[in-house]
């Protein structure tokens, strides 16, 4: 739970790499993300090259940017041919990317691909295909920002946790609530 808790979106990083042994970790952890009926239709790339991390920060008008200053880029991809739930296997994906990174002392960010655009209206997906010299049949769900944080954000205390997002057992109308 403590790692749920000070699990935050880091977006200003320090400028310093990550030891290539917590890469070596990263790279086990998304290759032990769950998938439906373990078909694993995800692939990665994980990018280190700064001309690269800033054409990637560019992939996207709004959102992107703070990537440049990131360590390290984890390219979440997904395989529709191999699962019709490539979207959901890549998303759990990118939050087990996230939880890896902050068990090992690093901050990240989930930057979303997939079903966004440039500022000339093309696909943000086929911006990085193309930086990224990806195969046509992989379709990018995400980037993940990973890097030192050059400051942690505070945990969100429980109490300002939105229980009233919570029903137990069917959904009621609690008056209570006003709802």
């Amino acid at each position: 739970m403590e790692l749920l808790r000070q699990r935050r979106s880091v977006r200003q990083f320090e400028p310093r790499p990550i030891e290539p042994d917590k890469v070596d970790l990263l790279e086990e952890a998304v290759l032990r993300s769950p998938s439906s009926r373990n078909l694993d239709p995800w692939a990665f790339v994980f990018v280190q090259d700064k001309t690269l991390l800033k054409a990637l920060s560019e992939a996207k008008p709004h959102g992107a940017a703070f990537l440049k200053d990131a360590a390290l880029g984890v390219v979440i991809c997904g395989d529709e041919s191999v699962s019709d739930v490539w979207i959901e296997d890549c998303s759990i994906a990118s939050i087990l990317t996230q939880c890896a990174a902050q068990s090992l002392g690093l901050g990240s960010c989930w930057i979303q691909i997939r079903r966004r655009q440039r500022p000339d209206g093309t696909p943000a997906e086929d911006y990085i295909r193309n930086v990224l010299q990806l195969p046509p049949h992989l379709h990018v769900e995400s980037i993940i920002a990973v890097g030192y944080p050059a400051r942690q954000p505070e945990p969100i205390p429980r109490s300002q946790l939105k229980d009233d997002r919570i029903r137990r057992d069917q959904w009621q109308n609690d008056a209570a609530k006003g709802e």
